[in-house]
């Protein structure tokens, strides 16, 4: 059984590779996507509790994809990981009702305990 499905959008693939091996114990379900067109693609058919996005990718900010996630999947809870988290509104972060900001590069315990209390909310 899953405690959660949790959807990670980042143009990196390593990036994606890294977040699903800090996860790999944690119990989850972890889809990955590096197109954010996909991603949201993905959440059109797939069950999501948790959006995790990158800010800075070529195709669409995660600030945007975000915000076009939660008309998709209004449920799933919503984070933004960024390596530039100095340049992201955080009037932007509270509209869109975001569960946290999270810095690259990441402390795993910490990404732990957003999914955990991301979950639980």
């Amino acid at each position: 059984m899953s405690a959660g499905v949790v959807l990670f959008v980042d143009d990196e693939t390593r990036i994606l590779s890294a977040l699903r091996r800090s996860l790999r114990r944690e119990g989850y379900r972890i889809l990955t996507e590096a197109d954010p067109g996909a991603a949201l693609r993905l959440l059109e058919r797939e069950p999501v509790d948790v959006v995790v996005s990158d800010q800075k990718m070529p195709a669409m900010s995660g600030l945007d994809l975000l915000e076009r996630a939660g008309r998709i999947r209004p449920s799933a809870r919503r984070v933004l990981i960024t390596g530039w988290p100095e340049e992201v509104p955080p009037e932007r972060i509270e509209a869109l009702g975001l569960r946290a900001l999270i810095p690259k590069p990441w402390d795993d315990a910490e990404l732990k305990r957003v999914l955990r209390e991301a979950l639980s909310a």
